[in-house]
């Protein structure tokens, strides 16, 4: 099977290692669950909100819009990818040797660039290092990449749809499930919150 590699940066906005993990571990998935045939026939269960999950989103057709990718904020590099149709659930977590042996100069140059220190030659140095990590990570077998389990399934809902109210404090439209009543009258989130501090 051949992935959509390219677009999963464009649809991302670069290459990095992150992005790389989503990439093979969607691959694993379609592998083992098999590709959207509907729209919500493949759910996956994402445990971090890093670059991965925009490869995920891009190659399984899982979106936060078709309710069929669900966020559980436990900062892993885990997914989980149901098959509606049967059930089939496997959890895929990377290995923890995936990313390759430490590398002190690649590491050294990226945390200069996060402090915004970093010449252009080292910029250039880091990219060098990091896209060689992409290759090796790219060229990396699955199964040396990540370990798999078979779950029982959870299924979770398909997605719904609920009307929208119009909140009382801003007026502006907001998903009747996530309303605060205060004082018998409906708020959002962010102006439920103010009025609370307020009493």
């Amino acid at each position: 099977m051949k992935l959509d590699i390219e677009g999963a940066r464009r649809f991302h906005g670069h290459s990095c290692p992150g992005l790389t993990i989503g990439i093979r571990a969607s691959e694993l998935a379609l592998r083992e669950i098999g590709t959207h045939a509907a729209d919500e026939e493949i759910v996956a269960i994402v445990e971090t909100d890093n670059c991965s999950v925009d490869a995920i989103q891009y190659l399984t057709g899982c979106t936060f819009g078709k309710g069929n990718l669900i966020f559980r904020d436990y900062g892993k590099n885990a997914y989980t990818f149901i098959r509606r149709s049967d059930g089939r659930t496997i959890r895929i977590t990377l290995r923890q040797d995936a990313l390759g042996a430490p590398n002190p100069e690649r590491d050294r140059l990226f945390s200069r660039i996060l402090a915004g220190d970093a010449t252009e030659q080292e910029k250039a140095r880091s990219q060098q290092l990091r896209d060689q990590q992409i290759e090796e990570m790219l060229a990396l077998s699955l199964e040396m990449m990540f370990d798999v389990q078979l779950l029982d399934p959870t299924m979770p809902d398909k997605a719904q749809i609920y009307q929208s109210v119009s909140c009382s404090g801003c007026g502006e439209k907001v998903m009747e499930t996530r309303v605060r009543l205060l004082q018998g009258e409906p708020y959002c989130i962010p102006c439920f919150e103010a009025r609370e501090r307020q009493i």
